[in-house]
Order: C-alpha cells, then sequence, then structure tokens
C-alpha cells in the first residue's frame, strides 16, 4: 500500500496528548480550539492565548516532531492551502496526466483513508458521541452540506429504527432557522462538513451552540472551522488521486457510529425493530 499524506497537526496533536505535560496540554487544547489560526501567530501570540510560557509553545511544538517554530507554521500554511484547493487544483486526472490509474490503486487510496481514519481516532472522544447520540432523551439533529447531506440522511434513517426524536435537516438553508428556534440544551446537532467548508452549515452550527445544543462534528483531517464550537470532533481522511475527495472514511465513522449506538441501545432497539417488522408484515398482507 501507497503511503499517503502525513497526519495533520491536528491528528498529532490527539496522537500525543496523553504524552504531553499539564502546560503543553494547555498549548494543545488552545490551538485545536482555534484550529489552525493561533498557531500561525507569533509565539509571543499563542502564548498569551493559551496561558502558558514561550518556552513551553516551543517543547510542544517540538513533541509534535517540528525543529523550529517556522517548520511548524509552514505546515499549518501547507494545511490551509490544501482546505481551500478546488477540484482543478487537487489532482490531474488521468486523461490529463496521460498515466491511467487503475482501480485497485484508487481502492488502496480510499483503504488507507479508512485505516488511518480510525487509527487516529480517540477512543474518548467516539465514546463520548455514541453516548449522546444514544440517549433518547435527546432530541437529535442531523445535517450535512454539499456532497455530505447524503450521509446525514442515511445516518438519520438508521437512527429513526433505533431511537426517536430523529431528524434530518433538510431543504433550503433560509428554512432551517424554523427547526433552529426550537433548539435548546437537551439538542444534539451532528453536522457533515468538509473541505471547501460551507459558510451556511458554519453559521448554523454557531447559532445552534449559542442556544446551549451540544455539536458534534464530522469532517475531515484539516477540522473545519464548526471545530472552534463542536463539542466533539470526529475527523476523517478523505484525500485520494482524484480531483475529488472520497467521503468513503467518512461513511466508515457514521457506520461505526450507528453500530456503536445499536449495541449500547440493544434492548430497546430491538423491540422497535421487532415492532418495525410487524408493520411491514401487516402492510404486506
Amino acid at each position: 500500500m501507497s503511503v499517503g499524506p502525513a497526519p495533520s497537526v491536528a491528528e498529532a496533536i490527539r496522537d500525543r496528548l496523553d504524552e504531553l505535560t499539564a502546560s503543553e496540554r494547555r498549548a494543545a487544547r488552545a490551538l485545536l480550539a482555534n484550529y489552525p489560526m493561533l498557531g500561525l501567530g507569533t509565539v509571543a501570540e499563542f502564548s498569551a492565548r493559551s496561558g502558558v510560557s514561550s518556552p513551553t509553545i516551543l517543547r510542544f511544538v517540538g513533541r509534535l516532531g517540528f525543529g523550529t517554530y517556522a517548520d511548524f507554521q509552514r505546515r499549518l500554511r501547507d494545511e490551509v492551502e490544501a482546505q481551500l484547493k478546488s477540484p482543478l487544483a487537487k489532482a490531474e486526472p488521468p486523461a490529463a496526466s496521460g498515466k491511467l490509474r487503475t482501480h485497485s490503486a484508487f481502492a488502496a487510496s480510499v483503504c488507507e483513508n479508512i485505516a488511518e481514519t480510525f487509527r487516529h481516532m480517540p477512543a474518548g472522544e467516539f465514546d463520548a458521541v455514541v453516548a449522546l447520540i444514544a440517549d433518547a432523551k435527546r432530541p437529535l439533529h442531523l445535517l450535512g452540506g454539499r456532497f455530505t447531506d447524503s450521509i446525514a440522511r442515511y445516518m438519520a434513517a438508521h437512527l429513526r429504527i433505533l431511537r426517536s426524536d430523529v431528524a434530518h435537516i433538510a431543504g433550503q438553508p433560509a428554512h432551517w432557522r424554523d427547526q433552529l428556534i426550537d433548539f435548546g440544551r437537551k439538542d444534539v446537532l451532528v453536522v457533515f462538513d468538509i473541505r471547501r467548508y460551507q459558510e451556511y452549515l458554519i453559521a448554523f452550527a454557531k447559532a445552534a451552540a449559542e442556544r446551549q445544543t451540544s455539536v458534534v462534528l464530522l469532517t475531515d483531517q484539516w477540522l473545519s472551522p464548526i471545530a472552534r464550537i463542536a463539542q466533539h470532533v470526529l475527523p476523517a481522511r478523505i484525500q485520494v488521486p482524484s480531483p475529488w475527495d472520497s467521503s468513503a472514511a467518512l461513511v466508515a465513522v457514521a457506520e461505526a457510529l450507528i453500530a456503536a449506538v445499536t449495541s449500547r441501545t440493544w434492548p430497546l432497539s430491538q423491540e422497535r425493530i421487532k415492532a418495525l417488522e410487524r408493520l411491514r408484515l401487516a402492510e404486506d398482507r
């Protein structure tokens, strides 16, 4: 299998979080809460915003594997550039390059994305999301962007079988505020947002957070701006040898959540599935 892109800085932080000192963890959490912009400022600005010393910031950057602060910022700038790439800038299609990519090479890239996504997935974060989604006392809303809303709809269709009060937010963004008005501290919003991040999703998530709704973000390895206000973030690898990004790893994360919620709620879910089967049998008669 080919070697894929290097882990994002956010992934590197999550991988090493347990190895950091208490002050380094403060720097790490400050960066993740304002990613990647905090790291693009000076050491002094990073230090002031995170409440730790400048030497701590430099040690933290060294723990992530960067020789200098400039190397660290160079990687962050590369990530920002990757976030903003259009399909034309991502990769040359086979016809343009004169070399046909085999389907097996593409499949290998997709498989690597899925494996790397789960390798970097913090178990505690995943379990916390499962607990939120499985709580039938909390109304659940799912929403996605131009290419990811189909995953939100797919996930909602499964979760409606497992528990009550599940809604897929559909239609024009101008109509979403009609649903937002009823959001509160008990509600949970699951948002799918990958590059190039969509402003109306970001605005909706911010408005939900302001109403004290718990926001869960499923995004790419570079992190949607929604990560700054989300209670939980689950990143997935999306880059493949194509002008288009792949949602395969994102679907895998959604299906893993569905499987975990099913297991967690099985006694109730089993009864709901049985009731649905009885309804189907009645319709067939």
